[in-house]
């Protein structure tokens, strides 16, 4: 997968939380994200979480941790869907955003299939 090119769509939430952020780590966070749709694949950048179809967009500013979760919808190409985001405050990442995602990824799936 690395150099190919992959599109990023946000979702509402995770474009809202981009907004709520400093500007500076908001300026960080798309970088990030053009460098992730430019093909760059470093898993500080971009990493599955274990056991799910889940990844992260991985953010650190100034010592501070942003993540942004997504899926992958390969039936468009290669399109990454931003779910939703936090700013995480211990070392791992709490279950109850995975299962977030995990939620409106399925609801993304069902919805398209109608």
């Amino acid at each position: 997968m690395d150099g190919k090119k992959l599109k990023v769509v946000l979702m509402d939430d995770a474009r809202d939380f981009i907004r709520t952020l400093p500007e500076k780590a908001r300026k960080k966070v798309t970088y990030n994200l053009l460098k992730v749709e430019g093909g760059e694949m470093d898993k500080d950048l971009f990493k599955k979480l274990d056991d799910t179809n889940i990844w992260e967009f991985r953010t650190l500013f100034n010592g501070i941790s942003y993540r942004l979760f997504s899926f992958w919808d390969t039936e468009q190409e290669t399109l990454v869907i931003a779910t939703h985001g936090i700013i995480k405050k211990t070392q791992k990442t709490p279950s109850k955003e995975i299962y977030k995602a995990e939620e409106i990824r399925k609801q993304y799936f069902e919805n398209k299939q109608k």
